[in-house]
């Protein structure tokens, strides 16, 4: 039965006055505590049950966590890989009696090379399990797996948000490596990203979450101005609140920082720390991340002797996280880019004062310098500084900048808007591929090592030979 017949004759209807809708949304990492996407899968699910659509989230290991109260309109459906970078064993290979498919052998000979294979094999599952399910959903939405399974008909009409290209991550990378070796291990572990511009040319509706990330997609990934539509995601306005009665730390300084990565930024805000207490003895950090053993913020926090004065912190619950922000005079973003910056909505939506760099799309969160939060460039630790250094010691700015920036949130950066705006291009979709043939195939490419009668067999990434690599969240 399909999806629309499995409605007719109902007498509900959505909240926007329309048919309630199936939809399957997919995400090949659904961590909520660790990155942007399991953060985005987990809030936009819940919304769009609110207003009373039918919403079954397909994911891989790290599996989604869906909030609880929706169970007649919410469902999480489990698509394994053979999580490879799972702690406390990255890295692992798999024992023979694991392997259930080709798919599988895939994954592991891609990791083994230096590789990152989730996008493409969990796209690959990802159509074997849609097509087996024809006519169940009335629009798929994939949440930046941008993998080759994923062209042609996967059941239903598709929509894809994708959040920023992933090119950016590796330009910054390549940019802060050491070495050839480093640089090499770089672009083996980026080389998915050939894929997902070969993919995201063909799609036929885009949602991003800035502008910022829309020019870019235009730009790093070669996609048609007209197919990209700007759906701003925001904060959980309910839960990151301010409350009064939580107890503020004199000098205490909170950033988000999910991974050593130079696209964080982390390492100049731990220099501007050490310029700051200086002159303010009491100010310290808060990171919300793993401790970084080695690497360039490891090095900065022993070169500047702040074992002491920075701590972090990891596993802690959404309860936990709000407050912790609301318990700092001041909350910060030192990214170098951010497609869209959830951190910095969170932390203005508690009420707490922001710092945030220009880098990407942060000002479009933020806001004007001086009026919602204080600005400043990227990479720049002694802007950080001063600016960390003028919040801690004027009371009247904290919360003139602080009670701004709430404002700024409930006006234009909640879930629910989000999820309203993403129900109108579904709706797009769904009207514009009522013959649920998706988006364009791609044209004659190298074959992938799959048996010759696989019928999904797929184009191949090219190859880069160095097993060099890390685990990512």
């Amino acid at each position: 039965m399909t999806a629309e017949a499995s409605q007719a004759g109902s007498q509900d209807l959505a909240a926007d006055g329309g048919r309630p809708l199936d939809i399957a949304l997919l995400t090949y990492k659904g961590n909520p505590f660790c990155g942007g996407q399991g953060v985005y899968v987990r809030h936009l699910s819940r919304e769009l049950a609110r207003l009373g659509h039918r919403v079954e989230v397909i994911g891989s290991q790290p599996y989604p966590v869906l909030d609880e109260g929706h169970d007649d309109r919410l469902s999480l459906t489990e698509l394994p890989s053979l999580d490879l970078y799972r702690q406390p064993d990255p890295f692992r290979t798999p024992g023979r009696g694991e392997y259930r498919d080709w798919i599988d052998a895939l994954e592991v000979a891609t990791m083994w090379t230096g590789g990152f294979p989730e996008p493409l094999t969990f796209s690959l599952r990802a159509r074997r399990h849609l097509r087996a399910r024809r006519g169940e959903f009335d629009v798929v939405h994939d949440n930046q797996t941008l993998g080759y399974g994923l062209l042609g008909d996967v059941g239903a009409p598709l929509v894809t948000t994708i959040h920023h290209p992933i090119t950016v991550d590796r330009q910054l990378e390549l940019d802060a490596a050491e070495g050839r070796k480093r640089r090499a291990s770089v672009r083996r572990w980026y080389a998915f990203t050939r894929m997902q511009k070969r993919v995201a040319r063909r799609l036929p509706s885009v949602l991003t979450v800035s502008g910022t990330s829309r020019q870019e997609i235009v730009e790093h990934l070669g996609v048609r101005d007209e197919r990209i539509h700007v759906v701003h995601i925001g904060a959980d306005t309910d839960l990151f609140a301010p409350d009064p009665s939580v107890p503020v730390v004199p000098g205490r300084i909170v950033t988000t920082s999910s991974a050593d990565v130079p696209l964080k930024g982390l390492v100049f805000l731990v220099e501007a720390l050490a310029k700051v207490r200086t002159e303010q003895p009491n100010a310290h950090l808060v990171v919300v991340g793993k401790r970084p053993q080695e690497g360039p913020v490891a090095a900065a926090v022993e070169r500047y002797g702040l074992e002491g004065a920075i701590e972090f912190v990891k596993g802690i619950s959404d309860a936990e996280l709000v407050d912790l922000v609301r318990s700092a005079e001041v909350a910060c973003v030192p990214s170098l880019y951010e497609g869209f910056s959830l951190p910095a909505a969170e932390a203005m939506a508690t009420g707490t004062p922001l710092v945030a760099t220009t880098g990407g799309a942060t000002p479009e969160v933020a806001g004007r310098d001086g009026e919602t939060c204080l600005a400043v460039p990227p990479g720049d630790a002694g802007a950080l500084a001063t600016a960390l250094s003028r919040l801690l010691a004027d009371p009247a700015l904290r919360a003139r900048l602080g009670a701004a920036g709430r404002e700024r949130v409930l006006e234009r950066f909640t879930w629910a808007r989000a999820a309203e705006g993403t129900v109108e291009r579904y709706r797009e979709a769904v009207e514009r591929g009522g013959d649920r043939r998706g988006p364009r195939p791609l044209g004659t490419l190298p074959a992938l090592p799959a048996p010759a009668a696989s019928p999904d067999a797929v184009p191949d990434v090219d190859v880069e030979s160095d097993r060099e690599s890390r685990a990512t969240c």
